[in-house]
């Protein structure tokens, strides 16, 4: 989206200390930070990239938010998968246009949004109602209510009743126990995709997967690290905080009988 910021449109605000703000433009509403109030109707009709004073006459820094910025800032029924981690999913899960995805537990909808923006179609298992609303307010407000987004209250490990699957992605603890339906779900050449939060579960997922033969094959396991650096004029150095240990990527690709 381009052009003067309109009403109804989610902005993100950055104050003078570099705090974020994710809120949705309302005309005569205001918003209420330590740094001061500001007034949408301050920001609606402007350009993004620039500056706005507050009451305080601090100036705080408009711009339209990232799909990563909104995964830090949106409203979460669970722990979100961090965008570290979702780029390298869709890398390593291969996802693109047209593809056919089950994704199984949605959690807050971080991935579910990361997965349609690449322009597959969605269908996710997820056995908590209250996280599947969370996933689908979140996808609506950010991508609108016309995707190729669907959600099943219902538990993977009993079954999947799709077939000719492009992608399996797994954001459960047991994902060992859909290795079976995965097998009969998946299209030839497909990827079974698990995020795993300890080496545990992922040695178990891995052993499932060599016991299982010749339906799954190429498996692997990664973990990404991030680590940002502090670059200020003859000061630079790593940032003293990073982002580490989230969770373990394993993937495997479904082979021909």
């Amino acid at each position: 989206m381009h052009g003067a910021l309109e009403a109804g449109e989610r902005v993100l605000l950055i104050d003078p200390k570099e705090r974020r703000y994710l809120l949705t433009l309302m005309s005569g509403a205001t918003f209420h930070t330590h740094a001061g109030v500001l007034t949408h109707d301050d920001i609606i009709g402007g350009d993004e990239g620039r500056m706005i004073t507050g009451s305080t006459g601090r100036q705080f820094l408009v711009l339209r938010p990232t799909l990563s910025d909104i995964v830090l800032k949106m409203p979460r029924g669970a722990q979100v998968i961090y965008p570290k981690d979702l780029g390298a999913i869709l890398i390593a899960a291969d996802i693109g246009p047209g593809q056919r995805v089950l994704e199984a537990g949605v959690g807050s909808g971080a991935l579910s949004m990361t997965v349609l923006r690449a322009g597959a179609t969605v269908v996710g298992y997820e056995l908590r109602s209250d996280f599947a609303e969370r996933a689908r307010a979140n996808v609506t407000a950010t991508l609108g209510p016309d995707m190729p987004y669907r959600i099943e209250i219902r538990d993977v490990t009993e079954g999947i009743d799709e077939v000719g699957l492009d992608r399996i992605l797994l954001d459960m603890p047991e994902p060992h126990k859909v290795i079976p339906a995965a097998a009969t779900s998946l299209r030839p050449g497909g990827i079974l995709l698990a995020y795993l939060p300890t080496i545990n579960q992922t040695a178990l997922l891995r052993q499932a997967l060599d016991d299982a033969g010749v339906p799954f094959g190429l498996s692997e396991t990664q973990e990404i690290m991030r680590r940002t650096w502090h670059v200020e004029a003859r000061s630079v150095r790593p940032d003293h905080r990073m982002v580490g240990h989230t969770g373990f990527l394993t993937t495997a690709r479904r082979l021909s009988a």
